[in-house]
C-alpha cells in the first residue's frame, strides 16, 4: 500500500487514527502493531511471515543479551546470533542472485538464480532490528521486556518501507509514555502534505519526463542532460517526500523521528551533501560500522581501508548490483580527495557549490542503471554519441518541464520553508497555509485519481 494511493489516504489512515485515538492508553500500540502488520501484508502477505519471524527473533535475542548482563561471553553470543542471522537473511533475500551473477561471470558455471522477490522495506527493518541488540550490548537502552512494544517499533508503518531508520535508542521513551497534543497533529499533518505533494506533484512528473526519455529514439545532448537532471529531481523529492509523510504521521501519532534531508544540494563539499542526504543512513553507518573499524583514529592506510569498505557497503545496501557498489566507492574516492587537496576548501563557493551538483549529478546516472547503459548516457550528455546539442523534440519538452524544473531548483533550497515561516507568523499567514495544504491534498487526489503517480524509489530498497 503506497502513502501517495487513495485507498490509505482516504481509508486506511483515516480509519487508524480513529481506532488509535479511541482506545485507551495500553492498548495504543497494540493497534499500531496490527495496523503495521496490515499495513505491510497488504502488499505481500506472504513475506508477514518473514516479518514476524524477524521480531520474535530480535526481541528473544534482545531479551537474552539483557539478561546476561555482566557475562560478555554469553551477550556476544545473542549479538552475533542476531547479526549473522538478520545478514544471512538480507544475502538471501536480497544478495543471492548478485552473488551468484558474479561467481558464474567469473568461473563460467551456470549455478541456477533463486529468483526470490525482494520483501518491501527489508533494509530499513533489518538496520533497525540490529541498532537494537547493538544498543542492548552496549548497554546504552534496557532489553525490551514488552513484546506488543518491540513489535510496533519494529513495524511502525509510517517508516517501515522505506525510512527513515529509526534506532530504538531514540523513540523508546515514545513507545513507552509519548504525549498527544492538537499542535503536534497539526504540524504533522501539515508535513504530511508537503511530503505528499513533494512526491505526487513534483516527483512523479519528473519520473514522467524519465519514461519519455527512455522511449525516445530521437535524442540529443541537451535531452540527456534534462534526463539526468530528472533524476537528480526525481530522486530527491520522491524519497524525501517519503520521509516528509513518515515524519508527519509518526508525529501525529506521538513520535519525533529524526529528520532524512537537510536540503542536501545546497551543499558546498561531498562531506556536506552526507551530511544532509539521507542521514538516518549515514549516521547508521557511522555508528555502527565506521567508528567500530576505528574510524579516521587510524593510521592513513587503514582509514582508506575504513571509508573504502564503508562506502561499499552504502553502495550495495542500496541494491544488489556492480552499478550500486561503483557509486558508493565513488564518493569514497571523492571524500578522500576533499581530505587530502585542501585547497578545495579556498575555491570561491559557487564554483564548491557548482562541483558538487555535477559530481552528484554524474554519480546519480550510475546509480540509475543497474547496466552498461549508464556508460550510454554519459556518452550522449558528453558528446561522444555524435547526437546534436538539441532537437525539435527537446525543445518542446524543454518549453513543457521548464516551469517544473524552475519549481524543482527552488523547491530544493531553503527559500520556501524560510518565507513560509515568516508569513506563517502573521494571523492573515495562518489562514493561507490552512488554505494551501487543502489545496495540495485536492491537487494531489486529482493526480491520485487521474492516476499519474509511480511507486517510491526506495521499496526497490
Amino acid at each position: 500500500m503506497l502513502f501517495s494511493s487513495i485507498p490509505f489516504l482516504y481509508y486506511f489512515f483515516p480509519a487508524v487514527l480513529l481506532v488509535y485515538f479511541a482506545v485507551p492508553r495500553p492498548f495504543k500500540n497494540a493497534v499500531l502493531l496490527l495496523a503495521s502488520l496490515i499495513f505491510y501484508g497488504w502488499g505481500e502477505p506472504v513475506y508477514l511471515l518473514l516479518m514476524v519471524a524477524t521480531i520474535a527473533l530480535f526481541y528473544i535475542c534482545g531479551l537474552l543479551i539483557g539478561k546476561y548482563e555482566g557475562n560478555r561471553k554469553l551477550q556476544k553470543l545473542w549479538l552475533t546470533v542476531s547479526v549473522v542471522v538478520s545478514l544471512t537473511l538480507l544475502g538471501i533475500f536480497k544478495y543471492a542472485d548478485f552473488f551468484i551473477d558474479s561467481f558464474n561471470s567469473v568461473t563460467g558455471l551456470g549455478i541456477p538464480f533463486l529468483r526470490l522477490a525482494l520483501p518491501i522495506g527489508i533494509s530499513f527493518y533489518t538496520f533497525q532490528c540490529l541498532s537494537y541488540t547493538i544498543d542492548v550490548y552496549r548497554g546504552n537502552v534496557p532489553a525490551q521486556k514488552n513484546p506488543i512494544t518491540f513489535g510496533a517499533y519494529v513495524a511502525l508503518f509510517p517508516q517501515l518501507i522505506a525510512g527513515p531508520i529509526v534506532r530504538y535508542v531514540d523513540v523508546v521513551r515514545e513507545l513507552e509514555t509519548r504525549v498527544h497534543t492538537w499542535d503536534d497533529f497539526a504540524q504533522g499533518m501539515r508535513r504530511f502534505l508537503i511530503g505528499l505533494a513533494k512526491k505526487v506533484l513534483i516527483a512523479d512528473n519528473f519520473a514522467l519526463l524519465m519514461r519519455i526519455y527512455a522511449d525516445s529514439a530521437n535524442h540529443s545532448v541537451l535531452f540527456s542532460w534534462m534526463y539526468a537532471v530528472a533524476f537528480m529531481m526525481n530522486i530527491y523529492f520522491d524519497f524525501s517526500g517519503y520521509s516528509c509523510m513518515a515524519i508527519g504521521m509518526g508525529r501525529m501519532l506521538g513520535f519525533r523521528f529524526i529528520e532524512n534531508f537537510n536540503y542536501p544540494y545546497i551543499s558546498s563539499s561531498i562531506q556536506e551533501f552526507w551530511r544532509r542526504w539521507h542521514m538516518s543512513l549515514g549516521s547508521w553507518f557511522r555508528d555502527y560500522v565506521y567508528i567500530p573499524l576505528g574510524g579516521n583514529r587510524v593510521s592513513k592506510g587503514r582509514w582508506v581501508f575504513n571509508t573504502l569498505t564503508v562506502w561499499m557497503l552504502t553502495g550495495l545496501w542500496h541494491g544488489a548490483n556492480w552499478n550500486f557498489v561503483l557509486w558508493g566507492l565513488m564518493f569514497a574516492v571523492l571524500l578522500m580527495i576533499e581530505k587530502w587537496v585542501p585547497a578545495l576548501k579556498k575555491l570561491p563557493g559557487a564554483v564548491k557549490h557548482f562541483y558538487v551538483l555535477f559530481l552528484v549529478l554524474i554519480s546519480f546516472v550510475i546509480f540509475n542503471h543497474a547496466d552498461y547503459s549508464a556508460v550510454t548516457v554519459l556518452g550522449e550528455m558528453f558528446g561522444f554519441k555524435g547526437l546534436a546539442f538539441a532537437n525539435s523534440d527537446t525543445l518542446y519538452y524543454l518549453r513543457s518541464y521548464a516551469p517544473l524544473f524552475i519549481a524543482a531548483f527552488i523547491g530544493a533550497t531553503p527559500v520556501v520553508k524560510t518565507v513560509a515561516a515568516k508569513v506563517g507568523q502573521t494571523k492573515v499567514g495562518a489562514v493561507l497555509e490552512i488554505l494551501l495544504m487543502a489545496a495540495l491534498l485536492i491537487l494531489c487526489t486529482a493526480y491520485l485519481v487521474d492516476g499519474s503517480f509511480s511507486p517510491f524509489l526506495y521499496f526497490r530498497f
